[in-house]
């Protein structure tokens, strides 16, 4: 068996590998197991494979944008309280409510510093009752 047990999975979907890679780093050195997808449908894939236990979804990809990804991962019981975070490259004012209003359990305007990307995951995960 490859997981650790206790350790957090998280899944990336980030159609930019360096944006994929960066966030990757900031997670894996937090001490997180990281799964990553570059496309809406690979996301869904790999959700439904992979078991994660917190999303951080692109909003602007190809084939099936973060907002599609999430109106498809909601539809599934296992996936209706699970944290999904957006990362937008064009926070503008009232995306904040769009984006939470979608659904998603909160965001990040990118590029994100390593120190707030940390914080927002600790807080999401520990702030999800199992």
């Amino acid at each position: 068996m490859t997981e650790l047990a206790g350790k957090r999975r998280i899944l990336i979907a980030d159609d930019r590998a360096s944006s994929r890679e960066l966030l990757r780093l900031v997670l894996v050195r937090a001490g997180y197991d990281v799964i990553e997808a570059e496309d809406g449908l690979e996301a869904l894939e790999q959700a439904r494979a992979g078991n994660p236990d917190l999303i951080l979804l692109d909003l602007q990809m190809p084939r099936l944008d973060g907002y599609g990804t999430l109106a498809e991962l909601r539809r599934e019981e296992r996936f209706r309280t699970l944290p999904i975070l957006a990362l937008t490259a064009s926070a503008m004012r009232g995306d904040r409510e769009k984006i939470l209003a979608a659904g998603f359990t909160d965001y990040l305007s990118k590029p994100a510093g390593p120190e707030l990307v940390r914080e927002t995951v600790a807080k999401l995960l520990d702030g999800r009752s199992e």
